[in-house]
C-alpha cells in the first residue's frame, strides 16, 4: 500500500513524513458506496503530548488539497505546514497544553489509502479501481486512527472549508466521542455552484491526454497540465474581487507593455499559473478527483428528510462556527444555516463573522479575530474537560 508521492525526488531523505497506521482485515473499512476496504492505511502527524487522562487531544481536519503536515514542514515543497500560524507553542491551539492530531484524508496522496496507493490483489495502483468516498467514509476512516491512539474522546475537532465538513459529520456520527467542534468557512452541503466549478476541474484533468483514463502511473505520466488548470479555476473560488483587486488590480507582468500574445499579461495570470504548476508537484490528480467528488457529495440533512436540525437533536457537542464577509465559497448564509440548525436543535451554538476581504483563504491566514475566537472556544472546551492550563 505503498504512496507513489513519497518515492518523488523532491522528497528530502531526511524530511518528517509522519506515521502512518496499517488496517487489515480486522479493521476492514465498510464505505458508503457498498465497497469494503480490507487492507487500507492512514497517514497521520501529532504535535504536544497526549495528557495521563487523555482528555487534551484535538483533531483538525484538513481541507481539499491539505495534509496532516498541519504545523510541521511539508516533506514534499519544504513549505511550512498550511497552519502554522494557529497550530504550535503559545498558538491559539497550544501544543504545549494539546495534543493535537492532523490525518490525511482517506484518498488522499500523501499516505493514507488513495488512488495512487497500491492494490494488494493486483500489485499495481488503484487508479480508477479505487472506490469512491465521501466525508462520512473520511470520518469513519479517522475514528480507526483514534482508537489506535487510544483515545476515547476528542476535546475538539475543527477544520475549515472541507475540514469543517469532517468536523460536522463528527459531531453526526459520533457525537458522544466529540467535546467540541469548531467548523470553520464551510457548509453543510455543496452548493449547485461549487459543484459546477468541481466539475470544471475534473474535466480538465480527464481531457488531459496523459490522463489515460486514470492509469497514468503506469505509463510514468501525469495529467499535470488538466491538474494545474483544475488548480487555478478552484484557486479563483478561494480569495475574493476585493483582494484581486488589491493584490493585482490590472497591473501587467512587464513593464514593456502588453504582447499581443497569449502568454500571461497581467500580473494574475502570472500568479494563477503559479499555482496551478506548484500545486502539480505535491498532488494526485485522481486523488484530486476523489476528493472533489467527496465533497460535492457531501449534505448532512440528506439522511434526515432535509430537515438539518434533525442531523443534530441531542447532541451534546458545543459548538462554535466561524465564517468571513468576503467568502463567496461558503458564504455567511450557509454557515448562519449550520447555527440555525443547531439552535433548532437545542444545541450549543455560537456564530461567529469575521469582516476580512480575502475571501475562502481567509481561514489560512493572519486575521486576530479568528485567532481570538479559536483561543476562547477551545480554552473553554479545556475548561469544562479539567484539563490544566
Amino acid at each position: 500500500m505503498s504512496d507513489p508521492i513519497f518515492l518523488r525526488p523532491l522528497t528530502a531523505p531526511d524530511a518528517d513524513r509522519g506515521e502512518a497506521v496499517e488496517f487489515g482485515p480486522d479493521k476492514a473499512l465498510a464505505l458508503d458506496c457498498g465497497r469494503t476496504l480490507t487492507n487500507w492505511r492512514l497517514a497521520y502527524k501529532t504535535y504536544g503530548k497526549l495528557n495521563a487522562a487523555r482528555s487534551n487531544a484535538i483533531l483538525i481536519c484538513h481541507a481539499l488539497t491539505g495534509d496532516q503536515f498541519v504545523a510541521s514542514a511539508h516533506p514534499v515543497t519544504g513549505k511550512p505546514g498550511w497552519w502554522e500560524t494557529m497550530v504550535g507553542p503559545g498558538k491559539p491551539v497550544d501544543t504545549d497544553r494539546f495534543f493535537v492530531i492532523g490525518s490525511n484524508v482517506l484518498g488522499g496522496c500523501m499516505g493514507s489509502s488513495g488512488p495512487a496507493s497500491t492494490d494488494p490483489a493486483t500489485g499495481k495502483p488503484y487508479g480508477l479501481d479505487f472506490p469512491l468516498i465521501t466525508i462520512r467514509d473520511m470520518v469513519r476512516a479517522q475514528t480507526f486512527l483514534i482508537d489506535h491512539l487510544g483515545i476515547d474522546r476528542l476535546m475538539c475537532v475543527m477544520g475549515g472549508s472541507m475540514g469543517g465538513m469532517q468536523a460536522l459529520q463528527w459531531t453526526v456520527s459520533h457525537p458522544e466521542r466529540v467535546v467540541a467542534a469548531m467548523p470553520i468557512a464551510c457548509a453543510a452541503r455543496h452548493s449547485a455552484q461549487n459543484i459546477a466549478f468541481h466539475e470544471v476541474g475534473r474535466q480538465a484533468i480527464m481531457a488531459d491526454p496523459e490522463w489515460h483514463g486514470g492509469a497514468y502511473y503506469e505509463h510514468g505520466t501525469q495529467p499535470s497540465k488538466g491538474l494545474a488548470v483544475a488548480r487555478m479555476a478552484a484557486h479563483i473560488t478561494y480569495l475574493s474581487e476585493p483582494a484581486l483587486q488589491r493584490k493585482f488590480g490590472r497591473n501587467l507582468q512587464n513593464a514593456g507593455g502588453i504582447s499581443f500574445a497569449f502568454a500571461p499579461d497581467f500580473q494574475v495570470e502570472s500568479y494563477l499559473h503559479h499555482q496551478g504548476s506548484a500545486f502539480v508537484d505535491r498532488f494526485d490528480a485522481n486523488s484530486y478527483l476523489y476528493i472533489t467528488r467527496a465533497t460535492d457529495y457531501f449534505d448532512i440533512a440528506a439522511d434526515y428528510g432535509g430537515v438539518l436540525a434533525e442531523a443534530f437533536r441531542g447532541c451534546k457537542t458545543r459548538f462554535c462556527l466561524i465564517s468571513f464577509t468576503s467568502d463567496w465559497l461558503y458564504p455567511t448564509f450557509e454557515n448562519k444555516r449550520i447555527a440555525h440548525a443547531l439552535n433548532a436543535a437545542a444545541a450549543n451554538v455560537s456564530f461567529v463573522e469575521i469582516e476580512s476581504d480575502r475571501g475562502h483563504d481567509a481561514f489560512l491566514l493572519n486575521e486576530p479575530q479568528m485567532f481570538a475566537t479559536v483561543r476562547g472556544f477551545i480554552t473553554a472546551a479545556a475548561a469544562s474537560e479539567g484539563v490544566a492550563g
